[in-house]
Formats: C-alpha cells, sequence, structure tokens
C-alpha cells in the first residue's frame, strides 16, 4: 500500500467488485493519484472470477482459487472498503445511498456490481429456482444442493432452465462433481436425472455449429434429458410447467436465463434500456449523468451491443480506469470499442474444453489446461500482489484542483484544530451539527447549547463512572471504527455495573 500526505480534493467511489473494477483497483494500487481518495462498496468481501466458476463446482478448483480476496485488493489501492449493498443513488447531491451505513458521497461514481436473477417474468420462479446470478449467493446455494445429494438415498432430478454457455456448462459441472461424490461414498449416481429447458430450438444459439453439436454428443452420452422450444410458464415448489402445458417434477431448479438489472438505476434517474441495464457510451459514461460511468454486466453500451459476459467486463477493465483518471484531472476521456469477435472457452465438466472464435473450433483436453493457464494468469494479477515503497508526495496533479481549492487547502493545514483534536475542528462540527440531542433535564450544558465543556447534574444519591479509551482505527470505514469506539467505551461502563447517561465527542 502506498500512503500520502496529501489532502483528499476528490472522491471517487467504486460500487461492486466485478472484473472491471477489480482492474481499477490493481491500476490505482500501481500508480496512485495524489489527491484522490478511492473507496470501493461491496457486499462481499471476495469476488468470485465468473471464469472459474463450472471448475470451481466441479471440485478443480478451491475458494481461494477461484475468488479474489477484495480486502487485501482495496488495501493495495489505499481504498476505502465498505461492506454494505449500495440501494440507490441521490444524482443531485451526489451521494451513494447502502443499506447498513450513511451515505457516501462521490465527485465520480463507477457502477460495475454484475446482473440480478430475471425471475419476475415467469409466475413462480422468485423463491422457487436457484439463480446462478449474482455468483456468490449462487455458490452458497449449490453448497446447500450439494450437501442435500449427498444425504439424498432415493431419485433425484435437477433441471436447469436456459441453454445458453452458461446453463450447459453448469449443468455439467454439476453432474460431473455429484458423480464424483457419490462413487467418492459408495453410492450410485445412476438415480439422479438431469433436465435442460430451453426456449429455443438449438443449444448454445450464439456459438456456431461445431461447438453445439459438440456439446450436443455430449448432453446426450451423459444422460440429460433435453427440452427444446419448451418454455418455462411456471414455476411451482418442486415442479415447473412450459408452455405445452406439461409438468415437470424437479428437486431443485437451477435459472441461467437472460440477466436482469435492479431497479435502484433506473429508479434514480440513470438512462436505462428496457432491461433496465444502464446506457453508456464509447466512454463508458452514462448517457445522461457524465459523472456515472458503468461497466460489466450492468453496463449497456448504446453503439456496441455485446452480449453480457464476463469477457467483456475484463476488457472494459483499462479503458475504465484510463478514463476515470481523465476524469478526475479535468480531461477529455476517451471512446473504446469492444471487439466484436471473441475466444470462447467452454468447459465439459471433466478437464475438457471447447475453444472457439468466429467459425471455427477446437476441443480436448489441452483446450481445458490453456483455459486453465488462462484464467490462473488473471487470477495471479490480483491475488499475488506486488510490495509498494510508500511515498512522501504531497503535490496534487494539475488539473485534479483548482488554484483557490489549493490555496483553501493550505490555509486549513495552517490551522489549529484545538488541543488534542483527532480531526480537523471543521469535520468535527459538520458531524456533530448533524446529531440531534435528547432533551435531559440532567444535562445542563451539551449539544442543544454547545460550549468549551459539557455541564451534568448527578442527582441525589447518584455516582458517576468515568471511562476514557483511546486506541487506534483498525478499519478505514469512520462509521464502522465510531460503533466499535462506542462499544468499547461502552463495555467499561457496563462493567462496573454502570448505567450509560451522556457521552463526549
Amino acid at each position: 500500500m502506498q500512503k500520502s500526505d496529501t489532502p483528499i480534493v476528490k472522491d471517487l467511489v467504486l460500487i461492486g467488485g466485478g472484473h472491471s473494477h477489480v482492474a481499477v483497483l490493481k491500476r490505482f494500487g500501481m500508480k496512485p493519484l495524489p489527491g484522490v481518495r478511492l473507496t470501493l462498496i461491496c457486499r462481499d468481501a471476495h469476488t468470485p472470477y465468473s471464469g472459474m466458476l463450472p471448475g470451481y463446482v466441479a471440485g478443480h478448483y478451491d475458494y481461494d482459487e477461484a475468488h479474489i480476496d477484495l480486502g487485501a485488493l482495496a488495501r493495495f489501492a489505499n481504498a476505502r472498503f465498505y461492506h454494505s449493498t449500495v440501494t440507490g443513488l441521490d444524482l443531485r447531491e451526489k451521494r451513494v445511498i447502502c443499506d447498513n451505513r450513511p451515505p457516501v458521497l462521490f465527485e465520480l461514481v463507477s457502477i460495475n456490481t454484475g446482473s440480478t436473477p430475471n425471475t419476475s417474468r415467469v409466475p413462480g420462479a422468485t423463491g422457487n429456482v436457484v439463480p446462478v446470478k449474482p455468483i456468490n449467493t449462487f455458490l452458497d446455494r449449490w453448497e446447500v444442493l450439494r450437501d442435500r445429494a449427498m444425504s439424498h438415498d432415493g431419485p433425484m432430478k435437477i433441471a436447469v432452465v436456459g441453454a445458453g454457455a452458461g446453463g450447459v456448462e453448469i449443468l455439467l459441472a454439476i453432474q460431473h462433481r455429484l458423480k464424483n461424490l457419490r462413487a467418492a461414498a459408495g453410492k450410485s449416481a445412476d438415480n439422479m436425472e438431469f433436465h435442460l429447458f430451453s426456449d429455443t430450438d438449438d443449444i448454445l444459439p450464439t456459438h456456431n455449429g461445431l461447438v453445439r453439436r459438440t456439446f450436443m454428443e455430449t448432453l446426450k452420452a451423459r444422460g440429460v434429458v433435453l427440452h427444446m422450444s419448451n418454455a418455462v410458464a411456471e414455476v411451482m415448489h418442486g415442479a415447473l410447467r412450459t408452455d405445452r402445458e406439461e409438468t415437470f417434477q424437479a428437486d431443485e431448479i437451477l435459472w441461467v436465463t437472460a440477466a436482469g438489472a435492479p431497479d435502484w438505476p433506473r429508479d434514480a434517474g440513470l438512462d436505462v434500456d428496457d432491461g433496465g441495464f444502464i446506457k453508456v457510451g464509447d466512454t463508458l459514461q452514462s448517457t445522461s449523468h457524465p459523472d456515472v460511468y458503468a461497466a460489466g454486466d450492468l453496463a449497456a453500451m448504446v453503439n456496441h451491443p455485446r452480449p453480457k459476459s464476463g469477457v467483456f467486463a475484463v476488457r472494459q477493465g483499462k479503458p475504465l480506469v484510463r478514463n476515470l483518471r481523465r476524469a478526475l484531472l479535468g480531461r477529455e476521456p476517451r471512446p473504446f470499442r469492444p471487439q466484436s469477435r471473441f475466444l470462447s472457452l467452454i468447459s465439459t465438466g471433466d478437464k475438457y474444453a471447447v475453444a472457439s472464435r468466429g467459425g471455427w473450433s477446437l476441443k480436448g483436453k489441452t483446450i481445458w489446461i490453456w483455459k486453465d493457464w488462462i484464467d490462473q494468469r488473471f487470477m495471479d494479477k490480483f491475488n499475488d500482489l506486488p510490495d509498494m515503497d510508500e511515498e512522501d508526495e504531497t503535490d496534487l496533479p494539475a488539473g485534479l484542483a483548482n488554484q483557490d481549492v489549493i490555496k483553501e487547502i493550505s490555509a486549513i493545514a495552517m490551522r489549529c484544530g484545538g488541543c488534542g483534536a483527532k480531526v480537523g475542528a471543521t469535520v468535527l462540527s459538520r458531524a456533530l451539527n448533524s446529531l440531534t440531542p435528547a432533551p435531559r433535564e440532567d444535562v445542563l450544558i451539551g449539544l442543544h447549547e454547545p460550549d468549551d465543556a459539557a455541564v451534568v447534574e448527578v442527582p441525589p444519591g447518584k455516582v458517576i463512572v468515568h471511562t476514557v479509551d483511546y486506541f487506534r482505527a483498525m478499519v478505514d470505514d469512520p462509521y464502522v471504527f465510531g460503533k466499535i469506539a462506542a462499544n468499547h467505551s461502552l463495555g467499561d461502563i457496563f462493567a462496573m455495573g454502570g448505567e450509560p447517561q451522556t457521552a463526549l465527542a
């Protein structure tokens, strides 16, 4: 981690720990921008790499091999890391609204949260299916499914809805893993059925005929029952009904259909497409709000539509960090054009994979080794972080702040913040002014009429228990640290059998 004494003049907030944002964090860690405070807001401490998800499910990788440690990456980038779920954006006041903490201010905000399950279009699907996205939620459900399959002795049916690359690959990975686990436990997998449902005529409709033929042969060889051109019309508990009025029983239903978007970007007033995805131009800026950037599945490039795939999110990382830097420095962002054709690598559950690009295709165990090498190399970029020298540089880059701001910062640095102050007087006053004091007759002088000291009247027959604690912050979130400090101080009061009455700040 590189540290700097340069004052903060701009806040860049990253919402989500997707493939594009891990690239932003890594590059800011390698080349910090003095005067810019970086904040990552993400619900999860570890982000899974989508390219390794099937391999993780199949048992080829352990948890650490398939996940990026966002905490370590945030520390490397000298970024604040808030564990929270974003529920909204206040674009007028430039605030990110979170579910478990106060709003976070920003000058620039970038969104890379990935997509959400699109279950609302099919009656009964919400709550009765296991969506594969978001991946972290799916992995929790996958562990339950795995344990249930191992403890279940009777017949078991697993249905996968969606015959694109994601649906086919995850079905084969689950089948491979459960078969091996049951064999290791001395159990037969012959009573397990796998069904694949799709509203299309073919599996893998966006891939060439060679790829489709290979996977069609694989699915049939492994006994997967195909239900093509048979859209799911309704889901019930333990069953689904298709548009042909056929009902199928299933112990587990996995949902791998087209991705959906959360409601809060639309509710915030951002331009979104019919699916709710944020419309962005060639610079990855929102078409309605230039101080908002988006990448990955949640972004919809209006001039270059592309499928929702991790490969595009990875490729957007470099242009995203370049344009965020340029915007922070007051420069014009540069346009980016995503590739129209890309290498696709799909595994068959075992260590065998199919590669394709355009009209050609290759398959075999060697292709899986190649895919594994590509995936491992990508993960090494973010899990094997170099040691960076600390810097004492305090100069602000040209364009980050105007002369009036620099003059004001210099003046603030020369002022005394008060004897023993842990933060500046302005910051402390602003924080205290946001509090609404509870009226109490025994508090003669408090926040309602602030003075140099508080005055509290002690009732007859009562005594005061005093305690003072000082310790260094062990987390970079002032809101969380405030809660820790308050609980730590209250612990001494409770240990003495006291009842908290007042607090000093």
